[in-house]
């Protein structure tokens, strides 16, 4: 497992009792009670690390190459997963995938950044980093999910859209801004989870939603705190300030009333039990799916504005 540096005590602790069941089972030694009272202090340490978290470690939370990803969820929710491949423009843009399936037995479009599993992984989907095909594909999606009347389901883990020379060339700014305003203006449910990193405009192009969850450990802002600290300290080394004036953890956001919950995950984050994660994401979108249906065109559209319009109103 990638380790995180305030995880090192409980990782060496994990090692050890690794190292112990392997001896009790070479040697037939009887230390089981050794063992249990290994892993209560392993679980002890984990609960006191975990509930008291700094913003800039639940970053590097978010950001751990081991929690679960878009094609993980995919995998465990979607029934007959079909995907859409290209924005009929310029190409298929593997950051940000999306398609047609089956979320608990109901016909659904589905959509959100890849970062890969693995380097070759990452390679391929950009780091999940969008670039303007991306959003114009998932444009599409939501003309598709309009014109046969399919909710939405995003899921959002990127730290923000392509900056790269190519993809401003070929309208980024534009292609997220369209996005934006096509999720504003289609008339079916869409919910939105940020299941780990939530950056910037790369992110809100398809986190525009009737219902958006974060994850417990995850982050959403409108600036990396690495680009936030370049920008207002010359220096990324004051990136742990900036984590934390940004407000960026979900239970900053939850208070601010941009999100409408948080998922509970894991004890020690997603990446420790996946499926116990993605479970909960099921869950609540199953939820928030009940929730919204039946739904009425008009008023469902009317109340995803205003839902924008009050952000920071009444703080």
């Amino acid at each position: 497992m990638t380790q995180l540096d305030f995880e090192k005590p409980v990782l060496e602790l994990e090692s050890k009792i690794a190292e112990l069941r392997h001896v009790s089972s070479g040697n037939a030694l009887n230390i089981a009670e050794d063992i249990a009272r290994m892993q209560d202090k392993a679980e002890r340490l984990l609960t006191q690390t975990y509930s008291k978290l700094t913003p800039d470690q639940k970053v590097q939370v978010a950001r751990h190459q081991e929690r679960p990803h878009f094609l993980d969820y995919i995998g465990a929710l979607i029934d007959d997963f079909t995907p859409l491949a290209g924005d009929r423009n310029f190409a298929d843009d593997q950051a940000l995938l999306g398609g047609l399936g089956r979320f608990a037995g109901r016909s659904c479009v589905i959509m959100g950044h890849e970062k890969g599993a693995d380097t070759q992984g990452r390679i391929k989907h950009n780091f999940g980093m969008a670039r303007p095909e991306g959003y114009r594909k998932a444009q599409r999606l939501m003309d598709m999910a309009s014109q046969f009347r399919l909710p939405v389901i995003t899921l959002v883990d990127t730290a923000g859209a392509y900056p790269g020379k190519g993809a401003e060339e070929r309208g980024q700014s534009e292609a997220i801004a369209k996005s934006i305003e096509k999720f504003l203006r289609t008339d079916v449910p869409i919910i939105s989870v940020v299941i780990g990193e939530g950056g910037s405009g790369g992110a809100i192009a398809i986190a525009v939603a009737d219902r958006i969850y974060m994850m417990e450990h995850a982050i959403y802002s409108v600036i990396s705190p690495e680009g936030c600290a370049s920008i207002l300290w010359r220096s990324a080394a004051q990136a742990k300030e900036a984590a934390t004036a940004l407000k960026l953890t979900a239970q900053d956001l939850h208070q601010l009333k941009l999100i409408d919950g948080i998922i509970p995950e894991p004890l020690g984050g997603a990446h420790r039990k996946k499926n116990e994660a993605i479970s909960a994401v099921g869950k609540t979108i199953e939820q928030a799916m009940t929730d919204l249906l039946p739904w009425d065109s008009q008023d469902l559209i009317q109340k995803r504005r205003n839902k924008f319009l009050a952000f920071g109103r009444n703080l």
